[in-house]
């Protein structure tokens, strides 16, 4: 009896990872994220996966100006209460109901204010000083008449004027009654005082001082309330009137207040707690989201964190913004201006996905914003997303602001005005105006030129590579390339020698041309810091290295030229794509020549002290490079009369050598594409070594004679 096979082993969601990555190259190597950086990522996904879904979890899941997702026909005859007339009539009634009732505190206080007077007073009286300053001003009459009194008479007549406060502040106060009329008030309140002797009049000023401007009241929220519903229940509550059959809501209308209220009424708004519903749209939303970090790693394996997190802050934004404002904003500027932004920032692929899944995670079904408007902005935005990554300086992309607009304003009107869409459709049934499709193409125009405004600061804030900025960077009048073209001419023949190469590699397998023209430029910048001690810029053939007769100095001094390149790239603050060129177009390459010489003093050298520190190239640009540097000094050597097949052989010597030494693992480069980098090459050395025709030399002599 034979063996029994073993079930096959099911692939873990890792190894299905790993094969799709790497399913049209040998090797695709990914950035690492730190845990702080996939926490963050992870949190940002929960949160538009919360956004996307929380509406199900006993939550309305309509609201006033939003659209009808069905149509609502009246079961039977009602009467509704009108919520919004109920409000106008509440917030009409509320300055009539304001009940107020006496606050004990505040009374206290008060009280407490007029004896420290009369205590002031009795100091007063008390001093032999006749200038002595009161709590109120007296007249010559008064300051007589509290002197004279003895302390008996004065007790007396202080419990008469806190008796009266008494009064007052039990009858209660207010801020706005007028100084006479409260001064009147506290006089009739002495009215035991017969008279306009000076105890009444200084009694009184001494009241009035104490409590003009002041309150002893305070609102009763609960007694206020009582009164404005007996108002509200004496006057009617407003009510709309419902018959069986009455038409409550068409799909893609907009829910009014009275329209919801009908709806309520009926049961046709879903408060309910919905948790299986709840649960696909939360994993829906959450695969959503890593569906989209995987199509960005897979576009663009060296993707950071903080680009990835730069989209789905995007997306949480437009989830945000769906749900508050609701059918009130326009599809298109929803997806439009993210789209361009992740487009010039990232890549197409990723700009597509974005779009896709904007789209996927709308809050309500696309029907209930009408086809029409969701299909325009999508084409819009897919066509922006192919564009985005193709344009090459600011001007293009201000034309976008302006035309991208212009072009959706007309697809709109067309279809409203030719009756392509059916009026019984939700687009014909939503049926903006013209007035409306002009102010959303005008705010498209602004959102867009605001994101183009902001592209600058984003792509210094989150390390952004746009095409308009690797153009800036690659203007050859820029300090640090006229720097190196004044001290460094022989490094910057060189550079340009060898940008070709690279160009012309990796347009052969459709690499980022853009990319490596700039990193090209700037890869070899820290020769700028010693340019005397590279061949390329000795003009006399003084070599300072043989002077020099150290090989572990002349290594220092190689390897010098990528430290010192770092460093002015960050000093001029060069994106770091750009940056990354510079070591990893020396990769761990060997020092031949100065390990030669040290072993010839040192048999048992080390040769790792001759390699350069890397990393080795992480990306097909920077292995192009690699190889074009390489391959420039070997097809420089040629003679004129070399065959194409002695350029061939020098060229896959050089790049066996590299493949062999392990530089070319991380890079991507499958071996069709290094051979289409070898006739990318061959084809740049044939123009470079193209004959000139040799005009004859006429002497002076011969000029005379003819």
């Amino acid at each position: 009896m034979g063996l029994l096979n073993p079930l096959p082993k099911i692939p873990s969601l890792k190894s299905i990872w790993r094969n799709w990555l790497i399913s049209q190259s040998p090797r695709r190597t990914l950035v690492q994220w730190s845990i702080a950086d996939r926490t963050a990522l992870l949190m940002v996904c929960l949160l538009i996966a919360i956004i996307s879904s929380y509406k199900l979890l006993a939550v309305p899941d309509l609201k006033p100006s939003d659209l009808a997702t069905f149509d609502a026909i009246a079961p039977d005859n009602a009467q509704v209460i009108d919520s919004a007339a109920l409000q106008q009539k509440r917030s009409d009634l509320i300055p009539r109901t304001s009940v107020q009732v006496i606050d004990t505190k505040a009374s206290q206080k008060l009280k407490e204010t007029l004896i420290d007077q009369l205590y002031e007073l009795e100091q007063v009286a008390r001093s032999n000083d006749s200038d002595r300053l009161g709590p109120v001003n007296l007249t010559k009459r008064e300051r007589q008449w509290i002197t004279s009194q003895s302390v008996q008479n004065r007790s007396k007549w202080r419990e008469e004027i806190i008796n009266a406060s008494e009064k007052m502040l039990s009858q209660g106060l207010i801020k706005t009654l007028a100084h006479d009329q409260l001064e009147k008030s506290s006089s009739r309140q002495l009215s035991s005082l017969a008279g306009e002797n000076p105890a009444k009049t200084l009694g009184s000023k001494l009241i009035t001082n104490a409590f003009h401007g002041k309150s002893n009241l305070r609102h009763d929220p609960s007694r206020s309330q009582k009164l404005l519903e007996e108002l509200i229940t004496k006057q009617g509550i407003p009510k709309i009137e419902v018959k069986k059959g009455d038409l409550i809501t068409r799909k893609g209308e907009v829910i009014t207040q009275k329209r919801y209220d009908v709806l309520d009424y009926f049961g046709l708004i879903s408060r309910s707690p919905r948790p299986l519903e709840w649960f696909w749209s939360f994993t829906e939303a959450m695969t959503s989201c890593f569906v989209l970090l995987m199509l960005m790693r897979r576009e663009k394996p060296s993707l950071k964190s903080k680009h990835a997190l730069l989209a789905l802050s995007l997306l949480l934004i437009a989830q945000i913004a769906k749900d508050w404002f609701g059918a009130a904003i326009s599809p298109l500027q929803i997806l439009v201006p993210p789209t361009l932004l992740l487009s010039q920032g990232i890549g197409t692929i990723s700009a597509l996905g974005w779009l896709s899944i904007g789209s996927l995670l709308w809050p309500v079904p696309v029907s209930g914003i009408g086809e029409g408007r969701l299909l325009i902005a999508t084409l819009t935005a897919s066509l922006i997303a192919f564009q985005g990554g193709r344009m090459r300086n600011r001007a293009q992309i201000l034309q976008i602001a302006v035309l991208i607009p212009s072009s959706a304003l007309l697809l709109e009107w067309i279809l409203l005005k030719t009756g392509i869409t059916p009026l019984n459709s939700s687009w014909g049934k939503l049926a903006p105006n013209s007035e409306t499709l002009i102010t959303e193409a005008l705010v498209l125009g602004v959102m867009l030129m605001i994101t183009i405004l902001l592209l600058p600061i984003l792509e210094n804030a989150f390390g952004l590579l746009t095409r308009a900025r690797l153009m800036e960077l690659a203007d050859q009048e820029r300090p640090l390339l006229r720097r190196l073209s004044r001290e460094a001419p022989g490094t910057f023949e060189h550079t340009l020698m060898i940008c070709s190469l690279a160009e012309e590699g990796a347009r052969s397998i459709g690499a980022d041309v853009d990319l490596i023209r700039t990193g090209g430029l700037y890869h070899d910048i820290g020769k700028l810091h010693a340019p005397e001690w590279f061949i390329e810029n000795q003009e006399d053939g003084n070599n300072p290295h043989d002077e020099l007769d150290d090989p572990y100095s002349s290594a220092d001094i190689l390897q010098a030229h990528v430290d010192e390149g770092l460093k002015l790239a960050k000093r001029h603050r060069l994106p770091s794509p750009i940056a990354d060129f510079i070591p990893e177009h020396q990769g761990t390459l060997k020092m031949g020549f100065f390990l030669h010489k040290a072993r010839e003093i040192d048999p048992t050298v080390s040769e790792n002290y001759f390699r350069y520190q890397g990393p080795i190239p992480r990306s097909q640009e920077t292995a192009i490079l690699m190889l074009a540097d390489g391959c420039e000094a070997s097809l420089r050597t040629l003679d004129l009369k070399a065959t194409e097949q002695e350029a061939s052989l020098n060229i896959r010597r050089i790049i066996e050598s590299r493949k062999d030494d392990g530089q070319l693992l991380d890079s991507s480069l499958s071996r069709a594409e290094i051979e289409l980098i070898i006739n990318a090459f061959i084809n740049v050395w044939k123009r470079m070594r193209h004959r000139r025709i040799k005009y004859p030399v006429h002497t002076k002599k011969t000029i005379m004679q003819s």
